[in-house]
């Protein structure tokens, strides 16, 4: 059971259960506290309401979404919040939200420090890009 209070979120499990994703999610969220914490608690949050249908997975250390494949993952590091498409190099971006990993082949990623605010539409806009190239729908 995930429950949300106004410091942070809980997760309550059984003994000797194995965490879901979401419950491996929202510890991580709450292990990493300060502005990490709470950048990846509210990018978490634009994520599902770009598509409520994104399966939320546990890969590689870091939270990731996934419909039709990989869509996103976030990343904590000690300096910066990474929010990386796993498609991005097909993906428009007209508000220049991706500024890292522009080298790379298939991936773009967004790197956010502290005090850095997200653009929620453009956020959104592009999490539903990327689920429409992982679905072959070109709709928006």
């Amino acid at each position: 059971m995930i429950r949300a209070t106004a410091s942070h979120l809980e997760v309550k499990m059984t003994a000797n259960s194995t965490p879901s994703p979401s419950e491996r999610i929202t510890q991580h969220i709450n292990e990493l506290g300060g502005w990490r914490g709470s950048m990846l608690a509210r990018l978490r949050k634009r994520i599902h309401a770009s598509d409520p249908g994104l399966t939320e997975e546990w890969k590689w250390g870091s939270p990731v979404w996934a419909k039709n494949g990989l869509v996103v993952s976030l990343g904590a590091f000690k300096e910066h919040v990474k929010i990386t498409f796993f498609k991005g190099a097909g993906l428009e971006d007209p508000d220049g939200l991706f500024n890292a990993g522009h080298d790379a082949k298939t991936m773009r990623s967004i790197d956010l420090r502290e005090g850095d605010e997200v653009d929620e539409s453009a956020l959104t806009a592009l999490v539903r890009a990327a689920v429409a190239l992982n679905t072959g729908n070109k709709k928006k």
